[in-house]
């Protein structure tokens, strides 16, 4: 067991799950983060893997917890490394978190921000794309891109097996 539980100073790296969550219009589902690291900042459902927990249990927990919807995790899109230093001089790690990503289809629930969501919202693609009016950070907008071309795999795939 971790002598050191917390998230701020961990004495060993953090496991978390994210959820890349599209409506059937395509639009894509933020959160606003409620607490650090991150506080205020936008991004994809998500949080700590509890013990015991599975990686896709954890990935249902989170996003039920956070935004009131129901989701079925599809395939892992990315897993990520997050370090945040100290400032000089002594550069003490922070935070430490091994992130894994994963899209998911929709399956129910009433979207509405709850746990450490400050506020919860569906955004178009031209928005995450083009204006980024809620100044996602870069490597949040790639592994989203990464997901976006995943799903539209996964339809052409699906009408192509239809059609047989």
């Amino acid at each position: 067991m971790d002598a050191n539980p917390s998230r701020e100073y961990p004495s060993t790296p953090r496991v978390g799950v994210g959820a890349i969550v599209f409506d059937a219009d395509g639009a894509l589902l933020l959160i606003q983060r409620a607490t650090e690291p991150a506080k205020g900042r936008w991004s994809i459902p998500g949080g700590l893997v509890e013990l015991g927990e599975s990686l896709a249990d954890a990935v249902c927990r989170e996003t039920r917890e956070e935004t009131g919807l129901e989701i079925e995790p599809l395939a892992i899109v990315e897993v990520a490394e997050r370090i945040h230093r100290n400032p000089s001089p002594d550069h003490r790690v922070r935070y430490h978190y091994i992130l894994v990503d994963y899209l998911c289809a929709l399956t129910g629930g009433s979207l509405h921000a709850a746990s450490d969501a400050a506020q919860a919202r569906w955004i178009t693609r031209d928005e995450w794309q083009q204006s980024n009016p809620l100044d996602l950070e870069r490597f949040t907008l790639d592994v989203i891109e990464k997901a976006w071309r995943l799903r539209q795999q996964n339809v052409a795939d699906s009408q192509a097996s239809a059609e047989k």
